[in-house]
């Protein structure tokens, strides 16, 4: 009781320092968000730690750093898979590079590829089907369409590659039967169909940089 009356004649006094901090406004909104805000994970879960310690629960703390070497190892070793998929990448895209360094006479054929297909679009585009199947010629035996395929087979190396030069292949066929046919219009979307093939497969493989008129 002596106590309460004291504290209670201290917050009265205009003098006393009790009386000045009861005096200073305070913020309920402040206090609430500084009750309120959330520790850090990792400042929270020391604090749990220290608090097992403390209380003598000694089960509490070594599942606790159990729990966290666990952890740790589960994120060593998915930075691991990480830098070994890095790491293959890196081999794979330098494998890559030095295959299409290598390979000049399949880009010469993939260059004429290209060459063929551009004068085939002009003259589609001017309805032109006979020059169109002049250029293109009677089937997909052509020597030009043949060299073709070979530089597909060597610089296709993912199944989503060989899959392009396949919808290629068939796209063309397409063509050259649509412009045997004169067949404006079918000749029109198969040349699309073939343009677009080609174009998937140079961005898929590294060599739409490496050829022009693309």
């Amino acid at each position: 009781m002596a106590s309460a009356y004291l504290l209670t004649a201290a917050k009265s006094s205009p003098s006393s320092p009790l009386s000045a901090v009861a005096a200073v406004p305070r913020s309920r909104s402040t206090i609430c968000r500084a009750e309120q805000a959330p520790l850090p994970r990792r400042v929270a879960s020391l604090s749990l730690a220290a608090g097992w310690l403390a209380l003598g629960n000694w089960g509490g703390w070594l599942r606790w750093t159990e729990r966290n070497a666990n952890a740790a190892v589960l994120e060593a070793e998915d930075d691991l898979e990480l830098l070994e998929k890095v790491k293959k990448d890196r081999k794979r895209r330098l494998e890559r590079q030095g295959i299409i360094k290598s390979s000049d006479k399949e880009k010469g054929y993939l260059q004429y590829l290209v060459y063929k297909l551009s004068e085939v679009g002009q003259a589609i585009d001017r309805d032109d089907l006979a020059v169109a199947g002049s250029v293109l010629g009677p089937s997909t035996e052509s020597e030009w369409v043949r060299n073709a395929n070979a530089a597909f087979a060597k610089l296709s190396s993912s199944p989503e590659e060989k899959t392009e030069a396949d919808t290629f292949n068939s796209a063309l066929a397409s063509l050259i039967t649509s412009v045997t046919k004169k067949d404006v219009q079918s000749s029109k979307v198969a040349f699309v169909s073939s343009a677009s093939a080609l174009e998937r497969w140079t961005k898929l493989t590294g060599l739409a940089n490496e050829l022009k008129g693309l």
